[in-house]
């Protein structure tokens, strides 16, 4: 098993030692736990607070995530600002997508027993989560499109639980968000 290290891409200098990197047993551990959670993510409301709650989490610790996201990334201080706030922006989108229930996309269609030529049922449809969504982060977004992005965001919406794959050129970042 190796370290996985945050390296400073200006100086190519190892700035910490972050983790060691997963085992197939710690996937198996981490799949199962999330399978574990999903009836949390049961109710809608609770998860535009989790997602809600997660935003502000980022901005509270921005100064501390964005230099931490640059120090691995050489991204710059402007962009990794315009990138929280981003993510932040999606998060809380996905908040409101959540509670709204638009995305059930639901249809119903009554039972109509004169139909010709035959009777039609009652038959209804929504959408319902799938189950655990893993998601593989990106090295370009650190934010955006890594741990607390979009694909994450969008599958915490629809209620499945994440599992995230971190970058390994952005470890910290990852860890921090």
């Amino acid at each position: 098993m190796s370290d996985v290290l945050s390296v400073d891409p200006r100086t190519g200098q190892v700035r910490e030692r972050v983790a060691a990197e997963s085992t197939p047993q710690d996937v198996d551990r981490a799949v199962r736990a999330a399978a574990a959670a999903a009836p949390a993510l049961a109710d809608r409301s609770v998860r535009a607070d989790l997602l809600r709650t997660a935003a502000a989490l980022l901005e509270e610790g921005g100064e501390e995530i964005i230099a931490t996201a640059d120090a691995e990334t050489a991204l710059g201080r402007v962009r990794l600002t315009g990138e929280l706030a981003r993510t932040c922006y999606q998060l809380r989108a996905f908040a409101d997508v959540a509670e709204s229930g638009a995305f059930l996309d639901v249809i119903i269609d009554h039972a109509d027993p004169a139909a010709r030529p035959a009777p039609r049922p009652d038959l209804r449809r929504y959408k319902v989560p799938l189950g655990v969504v893993a998601v593989f982060a990106a090295s370009n977004f650190p934010l955006a499109f890594s741990v607390p992005g979009g694909d994450t965001a969008s599958a915490l919406a629809a209620g499945c639980p994440v599992v995230v794959k971190a970058h390994p050129d952005h470890p910290a970042t990852s860890v921090l968000t």
